[in-house]
Order: structure tokens, then C-alpha cells, then sequence
């Protein structure tokens, strides 16, 4: 029997907080590496203006951004798909 007080997180709240770690995460390797932001824009075949909106996390990338993002930063990109837990809200 299920619990009528538990109930999952908001999806809104949790991919707010995925992009902003993401967007976190990119800024981050990026001045790891001496990248500006023009210079990562380049090498992701996109623009500055763009590599900014999403280090600001203002919207989702797309997966072939992130997989070109992923590539001129030297990292691996890992996506993956877990089930969702419940939260106790009590």
C-alpha cells in the first residue's frame, strides 16, 4: 500500500537543477582548459552568443550539441535513463 502523502519530485524543479549543473559543469571545463567562450564555439561549430545562453542554463542543449561540447572538451558524455525515485514530502 502506498503512502497518499508521498508523491514524486517536480520534473520542473529537477531539470531546472540538471541544466544549471550542466551549464555549470561546461563553464567549468571549459576555464580548465584556457577556452574562451568564442574559442569553445568554434571548435563546437556554433556560436559564442550560444556556448553563453548555455552556460547560463536558460535552456536544454540539444544531444548533438552536448555530444560536440563533450568532443572539444575532451570529456565523455554520459546519458542515462534511471527510474525515478519517490520523495517523502512529510
Amino acid at each position: 500500500m502506498s503512502d497518499p502523502w508521498r508523491r514524486r519530485a517536480d520534473p520542473v524543479d529537477d531539470q531546472d537543477r540538471l541544466w544549471a549543473d550542466l551549464a555549470a559543469r561546461v563553464a567549468e571545463q571549459r576555464r580548465a582548459r584556457g577556452l574562451s567562450q568564442s574559442e569553445l564555439a568554434d571548435l563546437c561549430a556554433t556560436t559564442q552568443s550560444a556556448i553563453a545562453r548555455l552556460e547560463r542554463g536558460l535552456r536544454p542543449p540539444r544531444l548533438d550539441t552536448l555530444l560536440r561540447l563533450a568532443h572539444a572538451l575532451d570529456c565523455e558524455l554520459i546519458v542515462e535513463l534511471r527510474p525515478r525515485t519517490i520523495v517523502d514530502r512529510s
